[in-house]
């Protein structure tokens, strides 16, 4: 379901990256500045009353389909845990010029990054890729580190996609509603890189949260931050039930995959994972 009008005025989004950071931080998926957060609006934002401050930048791909449109991102090194304490400082939003090669960065004096998060290609890249390909208006995009689905993704037995998906999703009946498209594993790329940046928007398209190996994971929501951050915290809460139960050495047995497609049944949830 993608946002429909009326719109989210600016400060209710700088609002909503808040809380979402903050809640990100409270799950342990956030130390000292990791994490990066974006949103895409694809209607106009007067930006200069809250970041009068502007400079010419030139963006890490090229991004036509956002042409004429406003990101709010998140600076590098910024926590996300204090974006909600004075948004101003740790967020910039960027106008895309036309063609989609150059941008207008505005900021606050208040701001305390030199620069964009380092994964603002990955952001930008899925970004240009959902907008471009299903016309969203709208798309919240959230990198994290959480700790226990990072753990799994060390495992070699869990870095793969569906093995994750049958581990992960049979410890609460919500997450096959939740999480009804899955949860895609990538291997380990260099953080910031082009290999990167295209395995992630590859993900992204058949999934709405993937995991990063040896990394984190990223999610996107048409809808809200919070909605992003909340398949995060589904996949999050998986983990670490499945965390546990391998410390306890696998006595616990999960949902069974019948019980995890009764679930589906009434829920009407069309996933391969039930």
């Amino acid at each position: 379901m993608e946002l429909k009008e009326p719109y989210p005025e600016l400060d209710e989004v700088l609002t909503s990256m808040g809380a979402g950071g903050r809640r990100i931080s409270e799950i342990d998926a956030s130390e000292a500045g990791a994490g990066n957060i974006s949103v895409y609006l694809g209607w106009d934002v007067e930006l200069r009353r809250r970041f009068p401050e502007q400079s010419e930048i030139e963006l890490p791909l090229a991004a036509p389909a956002l042409a004429g449109h406003t990101l709010l991102v998140t600076g590098s090194g910024r926590r996300l845990r204090q974006i909600h304490e004075d948004p101003e400082s740790a967020i910039a939003g960027v106008k895309v010029h036309e063609g989609g090669t150059t941008a207008t960065m505005f900021t606050s004096p208040r701001r305390l990054f030199d620069r964009l998060t380092s994964e603002f290609n990955s952001h930008l890249a899925v970004h240009q890729d959902q907008v471009a390909r299903r016309g969203v208006m709208f798309q919240a995009v959230v990198h994290a580190q959480p700790m226990h689905t990072t753990f799994l993704s060390h495992i070699p037995a869990y870095r793969d996609t569906q093995a994750f998906n049958e581990k992960v999703l049979r410890w609460e009946p919500e997450s096959i509603v939740a999480l009804s498209e899955g949860i895609g594993v990538l291997p380990f790329l260099v953080p910031g890189s082009a290999g990167m940046m295209a395995a992630n928007v590859e993900g992204l398209r058949a999934h709405q949260i993937v995991v990063w190996s040896k990394h984190g994971v990223m999610a996107r929501s048409d809808q809200s931050v919070t909605r992003a951050t909340d398949r995060i915290e589904y996949a999050e809460t998986g983990a670490k039930y499945e965390y546990m139960n391998l410390v306890a050495r696998g006595v616990a047995e999960g949902m069974t995959r019948e019980e995890i497609r009764e679930v589906a049944t009434e829920f009407n949830i069309d996933s391969p994972y039930a």
